[in-house]
């Protein structure tokens, strides 16, 4: 096993190095950075060829991209090219925050679609089967910002009306300080739940039919029903031989996806004003700052790439013949 993920380790760097090749790239030529300066009749020439010398853009994209190389390793990313503020920190918190809801997403998108998706699966054709079908044909149709908006219009509703706040619109904490231990929790909780329920629906819709497809050939396999002709109870059948196997499928979609929630993240972050990673993204964007746009990016697909390893990893725990391939 540990020669199996250190060869999936290895697997790893060629990708996030081509990875920071093509970020650094893309971004680059998109795009004269300091376009705004050069229309700004209040700022020199000289000024902004100072710019451009201390932060090399005035040389070639292949010696640009080396000196990102060595303050994405040396300096933490360096600093923006507006205001010589350091990035990482910035990019550091809210990272942080941005993984409490998005992980929490996950986890809870995972436990209802795997549930859903057995259940379904065991009782095909059923009523409960049908209802989770269509239940999960919405949550494919919905679009994350309208589902955070509404959730945003209940909220507001439901205080106005009985004066009772169940879950903050807005923000990630009700005051600057929000306490310790317990109450900090809660107050998190409260701010969180709106955004994680967002993303959760199209989740829970793409693992419950992912489960139910994968739980459904599984349990027509020869396997299994040899595992039935021996004579063992169908609890152990369903859980050891059927189960286990069937989740194969579903690592596979849940790494995908977590690259997909960070997208989602930057609309829902947006919407509900959450001081995360999409909303130090798009406000990245909107400085025409390409330094924190490529940290940002260049963090995202090393969490993307991590994610994938975290999968194949677990491809040989649930199936140890994938070690030796």
């Amino acid at each position: 096993m540990l020669t199996y993920i250190i060869r999936r380790l290895l697997y790893s760097i060629p990708v996030l190095v081509a990875t920071s090749f093509l970020i650094f790239t893309f971004v680059s030529i998109t795009g004269d950075p300091l376009g705004r300066l050069r229309s700004n009749p209040n700022i020199t020439a000289e000024q902004i060829h100072s710019i451009e010398h201390s932060k090399n853009l005035d040389k070639p994209v292949i010696v640009r991209y080396g000196y990102w190389i060595r303050d994405a390793v040396t300096k933490q990313f360096g600093t923006t090219l507006f205001g010589n503020r350091k990035i990482w920190p910035d990019l550091r918190r809210v990272m942080g925050h941005t993984l409490q809801f998005i992980l929490s997403a996950i986890i809870i998108s995972a436990i209802l679609g795997i549930a859903i998706g057995v259940y379904s699966a065991l009782r095909q054709y059923s009523l409960f089967d049908y209802t989770a079908t269509t239940l999960s044909f919405v949550g494919f149709a919905t679009p994350v910002f309208w589902l955070a908006l509404m959730l945003q219009v209940l909220m507001v509703q439901i205080f106005l009306k009985w004066n009772v706040r169940v879950f903050y619109t807005s923000g990630l904490s009700s005051s600057v300080n929000a306490g310790h231990g317990f109450h900090f929790l809660l107050d998190r909780v409260q701010h969180l739940a709106l955004p994680v329920i967002a993303l959760c629906a199209l989740s829970t819709a793409t693992y419950s039919r992912f489960m139910r497809a994968s739980m459904l050939e599984v349990l027509n396999s020869d396997y299994v029903r040899t595992a039935r002709a021996k004579g063992l109870i169908e609890r152990r059948v369903i859980m050891r031989h059927a189960f286990r196997n069937a989740l194969i499928p579903l690592i596979t979609v849940i790494a995908i996806d977590f690259g997909a929630l960070f997208a989602g993240a930057i609309v829902t972050e947006t919407i509900f004003t959450l001081d995360g990673m999409g909303f130090y993204f798009v406000n990245s964007l909107f400085a025409s700052d390409p330094y924190p746009v490529m940290a940002w990016l260049m963090v995202v697909a090393t969490m993307v790439i991590i994610f994938n390893l975290i999968a194949d990893i677990l491809y040989g725990v649930f199936d140890p013949r994938i070690r030796y391939e």
